[in-house]
This record gives structure tokens, sequence and C-alpha cells, in this order.
């Protein structure tokens, strides 16, 4: 059995507030998730980069320390 990488956050009434607030003005749904290993710490070039890829696969990418 592997590892979750991410689940989905616990959060406090503030910041359930605060996404519902969001989703209402967005007129989306949100999905918030906490991580259950590090993330990779990345340079500003490193995000750029990851967020062209994203963007050029249309896709959600997060990066893990390894």
């Amino acid at each position: 059995m592997t590892k979750r990488r991410m689940k989905i956050a616990n959060l406090d009434e503030d910041g359930l507030k605060r996404i519902q607030q969001m989703e209402e003005a967005m007129g989306t749904l949100i999905v918030a998730l906490e991580p259950q290993i590090p993330l990779a710490e990345l340079s500003e070039e490193q995000m750029e980069k990851l967020k062209t890829l994203e963007e050029d696969l249309d896709v959600v990418l997060i990066a893990y320390q390894v």
C-alpha cells in the first residue's frame, strides 16, 4: 500500500468560510488539499517552468521532496 501524498484539508471555521466565500464569488467548487509528505522547495525559475508545463498539459503539477 502506498502512502497518500495528499489528503482533504482539515480546515478551521475561518478557513472553511474563506473558501466558501471564494467559491461563491467565482461560481465554482474548490477542493482544499494538504500534503502528507514534504513538498519540494522550488526556486522562482523552477516554479515558472512548472507553471508553464501545467498550462501546456492542462493539468495541476505538484513537486515533492525526494
